[in-house]
């Protein structure tokens, strides 16, 4: 074998041990210090309770006790839960954006780097629109054609009901 250099080996006993790379050993340690901290960080947040749709589980993270106790007083507690707003209705998407949500929540809250007060993203801004249309859409068929600006573009329903889930932090 030309060119080809073999690596020393360690005999205990019966058992031979090849000598690795250090630099796989350093990846491989690397890698399970992360999946070590990330697993224990999952479970400390408690991040299997996050697929249920128990509405107390979003003020797991203290910044969110306002708009779970706003929402216990608004006029939607009886008939909606948090999930019922802010997530697509059923299936994949669902799913999806419950991943997506928790991600970006968990790197916000955990580095301290979202608005205060806390404010919807685009993305939630339309399932949240959606879904207003969805439970409503006997009362706001005609609404939604309202021309908005001198546009005939639809209105949001959070430009007019933004306390209507739960109400506005200051």
């Amino acid at each position: 074998m030309i060119g080809r250099v073999r690596r020393p080996a360690v005999i205990l006993g019966s058992v031979v041990i090849k000598k690795r790379n250090p630099i796989l050993l350093a990846l491989a340690l690397a890698l399970g210090i992360l999946l070590g901290l990330g697993a224990f960080t999952f479970y400390y947040a408690e991040g299997f309770s996050y697929a249920s749709n128990d509405p107390k589980i979003c003020a797991n993270c203290h910044v969110m006790n306002h708009q779970y106790e706003s929402w216990g007083a608004s006029g939607h507690h009886h008939v909606a839960t948090c999930n019922d707003c802010h997530l697509p209705l059923s299936g994949v998407g669902k799913w999806l954006s419950k991943a997506r949500n928790g991600w970006n929540h968990s790197i916000a809250f955990t580095l301290d780097n979202y608005s205060k007060p806390i404010q919807i993203k685009q993305h939630n801004i339309e399932i949240l629109q959606g879904n207003c249309v969805r439970c409503h859409e006997r009362l706001v068929t005609d609404a939604i054609l309202i021309p908005s600006g001198g546009s005939h573009q639809a209105q949001s329903c959070i430009h007019c009901h933004r306390s209507t889930g739960h109400m506005p932090q200051n």
